[in-house]
């Protein structure tokens, strides 16, 4: 459940960092306990929807799972013990303690943590770990697709299936409600998230406390389940049960699949408001109910079919199951402003084509919606909630992603500590062996299910990763072609002194990539028109690998000769470029024009695939194919269309 950007509108909409790894998260004051409360709210119904959803499927996975095994009093007390240390060590020790502590200038999330990383080794080019981070961060972002399409329909179908449970009457119509509600969340992603996102914290706070009063119902009547806390009864399973104690890790693992979440919130709500949401509130209130269903095992092995549901007393049930499904569009709703932002951290660095942004919110840049994104996701949902039918089958398509993005993150924040705190390696090593046991048996349990299911995360990785390396490679290598078609500018403009051009008036915009060479739309001009305006602007816009550029920094200016000025913006992953900002910054800076004597010339490239050296014939055609289906750039830049002049050319790869 990475980069899930939904802010709050109302008390807890910005979480002000300092940008420093380590550093405080908010800023100092009187009111610092209740701002930090307040967030702690908000990430209540953010960042903890997917994990905070999980007791409604977990335990039962353990026990009627494809895997699970026999309800007995010992294997009950083992399961929930691999639960709370489970909770312990992934979630509050390595996200919550130390993960958290790698923050790209107060982003977090595992394209974050590769910028962070590439960003220290840019002056060591021949580092011989970059190409592998790279591709581990890359692989590990293409998982967190698959995620984003599994969580909407196993949180939403599990809340719904509550049904089962009051009455067969409902059997039937299970599926069809739970589309019909998958199907209206992302029909109304358009609207954006600013109105419903104020309750989202509130209505996460009251699911909490219900999941403690459930819990805390059935404790009081066996407190011997208490007992479960010590890790002797998960060495006692692993003993008992041998290759199915292992197999049973994968509904264990289901407890913490959103776990990813809460590094990729940081931004929005900081470090300390996480921690004190999970120590305070949530941490308790899942532990609480993962007891109360376990000592309901204990009294009623048959309960094993639906334990969550079955926690509840009669009179509660159908509040129960609205409660839950509210909370599942909770938990879905985080997860698709999740793959929304990690789709633009993905352009602004240059491993995705541009797509359609709508800023949903006038106050907060953070919420958005990709309306060509948010329809295939419902694709997704909608073929896997007809093709698996049941919560259950689906599980057996979950985890597999979120592990291997987890041993992936790991491996990543094993290199922060290496390079960016200078860690020692005696002291980095065992902590990281800690983690990556526990993880890699996390990996190796959830394996099996491939064959279940778990070929659908893994496909769709594969298929997002190699769409994100070809349109990155491809990048490359075209903006390769272009450099060694084009000239110095230095000596174009010694040129003009012996067969200078005829200048009209105005003011003529070539944007193009490099910020060092002559734009190929300049030279055309110059070919076909025989023009060239009094004052011409060399524009290049880039992406930096930090979340923000600070506006000071934000345009340089600097002025050639003959009326030839160069300028270049810059802009973070967490930014959205845009000519107006660039226009209105560049007046700052002393740069005047008039907007309506203003023309912009962008070249438009015809892609060729060949077979010469680069890439495989079949990805240079797929390059193609997304370049000609991505946004153009004057509507990603908003460019003034009427303004605009497009001049083509043929780039064999």
């Amino acid at each position: 459940m990475l980069q899930a950007r939904v802010q709050l509108k109302r008390g807890f909409v910005k979480a002000t960092t300092t940008g420093v790894p380590g550093g405080e998260d908010v800023k100092k004051g009187p009111d610092t306990f209740k701002r930090s409360a307040l967030l702690a709210l908000g990430a209540l119904g953010i960042v903890y929807g997917d994990i905070g959803t999980s007791p409604l499927y977990a335990l039962r996975e353990c026990f009627t799972g494809a895997h699970g095994i026999p309800p007995t009093p010992a294997n009950v007390l083992g399961v929930l013990s691999l639960i709370f240390w489970s909770l312990i060590i992934v979630v509050s020790v390595k996200y919550l303690l130390l993960v958290m502590k790698a923050d790209n200038r107060g982003e977090g999330g595992i394209l974050a943590m590769m910028a962070l990383v590439m960003q220290r080794q840019r002056a060591q080019p021949s580092h011989r770990s970059r190409p592998v981070l790279i591709t581990l961060g890359i692989f590990g972002a293409a998982l967190l697709y698959g995620d984003g399409i599994i969580t909407p329909a196993i949180t939403v179908l599990s809340a719904v299936e509550g049904l089962h449970v009051a009455t067969s009457v409902f059997d039937p119509y299970v599926i069809p409600i739970a589309l019909v509600i998958l199907v209206g969340l992302f029909l109304v992603q358009r609207h954006g998230t600013a109105d419903i996102g104020a309750v989202f914290g509130p209505v996460m706070c009251v699911w909490f406390l219900t999941l403690a009063g459930l819990g805390v119902k059935e404790l009081v009547h066996n407190p011997a389940v208490l007992g479960a806390l010590s890790p002797w009864h998960a060495v006692e399973l692993f003993r008992h049960n041998h290759l199915h104690g292992f197999l049973v890790l994968g509904g264990v693992f289901l407890v913490v699949t959103g776990c990813e979440a809460l590094y990729a919130d940081m931004g929005h709500f900081g470090r300390k408001p996480i921690q004190l949401a999970w120590f305070s509130m949530v941490l308790p209130a899942l532990m609480l109910n993962y007891l109360g269903q376990g000592a309901l095992l204990l009294r009623d092995a048959s309960a094993a079919r639906n334990p969550f549901f079955l926690l509840a007393p009669s009179w509660l049930l159908y509040p129960l199951v609205a409660l839950a499904t509210v909370a599942g569009v909770i938990a879905s709703q985080a997860l698709i402003a999740g793959v929304f932002s990690l789709t633009r951290q993905a352009m602004q660095l240059g491993y995705s084509p541009r797509m359609e942004v709508v800023h949903t919110s006038a106050e907060e840049m953070g919420q958005i919606y990709l309306p060509g994104l948010n329809w295939a996701l419902l694709v997704g949902v909608v073929a896997l909630v007809l093709g698996f039918r049941s919560s259950s089958a689906l599980a057996s398509a979950y985890g597999i992603a979120v592990s291997t993005a987890m041993v992936i993150t790991t491996l990543m924040a094993y290199v922060v500590a290496r390079e960016l705190w200078g860690v020692r390696r005696w002291v980095a090593i065992p902590v990281v062996g800690l983690f990556l046991t526990v993880e890699l048996a996390f990996f190796g349990a959830n394996a099996v299910k491939v064959a279940d299911g778990g070929w659908f995360p893994l496909l769709m990785a594969v298929v997002v990763f190699t769409l994100m390396t070809t349109w990155k490679r491809g990048r490359d290598i075209l903006a390769a072609k272009l450099r060694a078609s084009s000239i110095p500018l230095k000596e174009l403009l010694g040129s003009f002194g012996d067969h200078p051009p005829v200048r009209v008036p105005g003011t003529a915009i070539f944007m193009t990539g490099n910020a060092e060479g002559t734009p190929p739309a300049l030279l055309h001009n110059l070919k076909h028109n025989k023009v060239l305006h009094e004052q011409v602007v060399l524009l290049t816009i880039l992406s930096e690998e930090l979340p923000h550029v600070p506006h000071s920094e934000r345009v340089e200016v600097e002025p050639l000769e003959q009326g030839f000025v160069r300028v270049v913006a810059r802009y973070g992953f967490m930014e959205n470029p845009g000519i107006p900002d660039v226009l209105k910054r560049c007046r700052e800076k002393g740069l005047q024009f008039q907007l309506m004597g203003t023309s912009f010339f962008l070249g438009r490239e015809t892609l060729i695939p060949t077979k010469r050296p680069g890439m495989a014939v079949w990805r240079e055609a797929l390059f193609a194919w997304m370049s000609r289906n991505a946004r153009s750039a004057t509507a990603y830049f908003r460019i003034p269309p009427n303004r605009v002049v497009e001049l083509g050319a043929q780039v064999e790869l």
